[in-house]
Formats: structure tokens, sequence, C-alpha cells
């Protein structure tokens, strides 16, 4: 392909970029493909010659297309959204076009600066403190990855990375039991454990965590010759939202000089709205390490993670390595590739400031308070229904409810919704019941979008009764 056809092909991809997003409404949520349709469909064996691109596109729209769930649907109602907004759509399509690799300074400057100021703008924008730095990961569960690393090298006094964690006997790390699994998988990758990462009973309408039981848990560690190494916290938790009260936790934490990380991968958007931060945001300044996504709420594309370190030092003295090769020469200079796991690293910052330029804070904030709003009212309507209940209550815009019936009858539910194709959601448990979690969070849902959901759950609902 030549820059001819690949500006031709370009403006092509554009167009049907545009038309697609314009079709969604009238498509089904969720593919609606069986098991192995579309890999019988692919040639089983690589192609000796190239083919023309038209053929090719030709074949995306007819045995790709079928087989995607379409996140930027406006009734997407599953999970956690992964947002784009056509703005960081488009600054993505420049970054792909550069292709720079942006490991250091050096190797594109513009990047490392773009992304010290985003970082920054976010900062503000989340009500955090002065002198918090940070770095974009490439999710929550690297950012998550890195401060459990550094929980574990602070509490080894930096001694993990290079001696093994033989005779260290057993690190310890807490959290309550509404964690993403993503600090579950944090702390196999670590070394640390499963059998160490102590999980806390979460307690209350909110499903915070017992900080009585945590400084007991962390009592009987010490009496019992473990070493504590660190709490995560969580704003937000992707279950039922389980959020934490935050300032008893560093309480603790400080009595008992463990690290601290915060995980508000989605509710931390929800921060750039002011009246949200003394419910949810309380003392967040006192933590180490916060990491929120603005892929998930604020419409940056996938993938797009902050975090936030308010001493960025334990880090480094973690993960920075600096082979010959990678040191740069003349003045000191940020080089975020040794904040992070991952040496190499793609120009993620362009995209939030596309983003951020083109709606404003004020612009994201009330798509925010919208959605917010909308959970609260669709809840009381599915609580209105008869023999429905909310198993959990709204927090920001997620919650839960359940038909009557048993747990198979929930899954019955939401799979019947889901074949339906007019919205997808998804289950989840509390306390060993199964539950239908809701949550509003698509960039251009509209009310009438939210809203439908009830007349579709109701439908269902008595089709398979």
């Amino acid at each position: 392909m030549d820059w001819d056809e690949f500006a031709h092909w370009g403006k092509h991809i554009s167009e049907w970029g545009a038309q697609y997003h314009k079709a969604l409404p009238d498509t089904p949520v969720r593919a609606q493909t069986a098991l192995g349709d579309i890999a019988a469909q692919l040639n089983q064996v690589p192609p000796e010659n190239g083919e023309d691109m038209a053929a090719i596109l030709e074949d995306f729209e007819t045995i790709v297309m079928p087989g995607m769930t379409h996140w930027q649907h406006p009734r997407f109602f599953a999970y956690f959204p992964a947002n784009a907004a056509p703005p960081s759509m488009l600054a993505e399509q420049l970054v792909n076009t550069v292709a720079a690799q942006c490991m250091l300074w050096q190797t594109s400057p513009a990047a490392t600066e773009v992304e010290g100021v985003m970082v920054d703008w976010l900062r503000q924008a989340l009500g955090l403190a002065d002198g918090f730095t940070g770095v974009i990961q490439d999710s929550a569960s690297s950012a998550t990855l890195s401060a459990v690393l550094t929980m574990r090298e602070r509490a080894t006094g930096y001694t993990g990375n290079k001696d093994g964690l033989s005779n260290k006997g057993h690190l310890r790390v807490y959290c309550s039991d509404q964690v993403h699994s993503s600090i579950d998988r944090a702390c196999w990758v670590s070394g640390i454990g499963q059998a160490n990462l102590v999980k806390i009973p979460a307690i209350g309408p909110r499903f915070e965590m017992d900080v009585d039981a945590l400084q007991q848990a962390i009592a009987d560690d010490l009496k019992a010759g473990h070493t504590p190494a660190g709490i995560i916290a969580i704003t937000g938790g992707t279950g039922v939202g389980g959020s934490d009260t935050l300032g008893p936790i560093l309480a603790v934490a400080k009595e008992h000089d463990l690290y601290t990380h915060l995980d508000a991968a989605w509710a931390g958007s929800a921060m750039i709205c002011p009246e949200f931060r003394d419910e949810f945001w309380q003392d967040v300044d006192g933590f180490d390490s916060i990491v929120f996504n603005p892929h998930k709420w604020l419409g940056a594309q996938f993938d797009c993670s902050i975090q936030f370190l308010r001493d960025a030092t334990p880090q480094l003295n973690t993960l920075k390595i600096e082979p010959e090769y990678l040191k740069t020469t003349g003045a000191p200079v940020t080089n975020y590739s040794e904040w992070t796991i991952p040496l190499g690293r793609r120009f993620r910052a362009l995209k939030i400031w596309f983003l951020l330029r083109s709606y404003g804070l004020e612009g994201l904030r009330q798509r925010i308070r919208n959605h917010v709003a909308w959970a609260g009212e669709l809840c009381e309507e599915i609580r209105a229904m008869d023999g429905f209940e909310i198993a959990s209550e709204p927090i920001l815009s997620l919650f839960s409810f359940r038909c009557p019936g048993d747990d198979a009858t929930q899954q019955s539910l939401v799979d019947a919704l889901n074949d339906d194709g007019r919205i997808y959601l998804t289950q989840g448990e509390i306390q060993g019941r199964k539950v239908i979690r809701f949550q509003v969070g698509q960039f251009d849902t509209t009310r009438d979008d939210v809203m439908m959901a009830k007349t579709v759950i109701q439908d269902i609902w008595e089709k398979i009764q």
C-alpha cells in the first residue's frame, strides 16, 4: 500500500466509522453469534500473496462485525464502559499514524511533556492536593500491580527485586472483600501470593471495609510473625460499588507504617463533580497511590489509566532500571518508562488533551451527573415492579436488583435480556446471592435509553414466565 492508497482507505474507514456509530441504537448490543462461528469463516492458513484492501474490508464487515459486542452502544449497561468520545478517537488516529514509541523523553519529548501536564490537569479536576504527580498506565491492573510491587519492596527494604522473596516471611496485603480481581492477580504476579491477600469483610450500605476487623487482622499477623506490607482501599468497587471510608483506613496505615493504594478505577471519574467528594473522596490526599480510568467514564478511548503518586520515589525505587542504552545525557528528564512495568509506551496523553479541550470539565461533569440521576430514576422504576427487589442501592450510577425466584432464575433473566439484544446487563453476587447489575455510563446514552431498560426487563420477564 502506498500513501495515496492509505489516504483513500483512511477516509473510507472514517466515513464507515461515523455511519457505524449513527446506526448503533438499531443494533443488538451483544454479539449474537455462536461459539466458533467467526473462526470457521477465517482461512486456516496464512496467505502467500497480498490481497486488495477492498476485499479485506468487505470480509471485516461480513465476518468480524457480526461477532462484535458494541461497547459504544447507548444501551450498554453491563460491566463498566470503555468509552470512546469522538475527539479521543481522532487523537488515537493521529497517535497511530505518527507511531512513536514514547518510552523516554528523548524518544518523543512532546509525549512526555504533554503527559506530565495532562496528569496535572486531571489532578486538579479531581481535587487532589498539590504535590501529587503521576503516570499514564494502560489499565488499573497495571497501576495496582505497580503499587503492590512497591508495597513488597518497601516492606523488604527494597531487597525483593535483588534477592527474591526467599526467607522474607509472609508479606501481607489487606483489602476488603469487594475489591476487583486485579488485586488478587497483583498479589499472584508480585510473588506475595493469594494466601497473603487478607480480605476484610465489607459492611454497611456502602459495602465498606470493616476497619475494626482490619486492625484486628494486622494485630493477628504481627503476633504470628508476618510482615504487613500495605492496604488497598476502593472507591466504587466493580461488584456493587463498594466504597471505603478513607480516613480511618489511613489512620491504621499510619499507625503501622503501611503503604496505601486506592482503587477508584470507575468511580474516580465522578470526582470531577465536587458534590460527590464529601461522600467518597474525604481524606484521599493521604493515599500513597491512587488509580482511576479516564477510559471508563470520561470518554478517553481505551486504554488510558492514571496512577497518581503522593511521592514517586518508592515506585521509582521499585521499577526503575537503567541500562546504558536507555540513559539520557544532559539535563535531568522524566522518563515515564521508569515509573511503569512495560518499557514501551504509547502516546496516551494526546487523547486526554483532545478530550478535555473539546468538552471542558463542565461538559464531562454534566454527563456524569445525568448518569447518576438516571440510574436513580430507573432504580425506583424497578423497585416498583411486582416481586422485584433492589439488592444494592445506587452508588453513583450502579445498582443491582433481583427478580422473583432463585439464583437460576436471575441468570435466566440476564441471559434472556442479552439474547434479546436491546440492552446488555451482567450478573453479580452479594453475600452468596446472585443479583443483576445495572450501571449507567456509556458516553452518549440518553435518559430515554436508560428508561427503556425498564420496559425491556418487564417485557422479557413476562415472556420467560
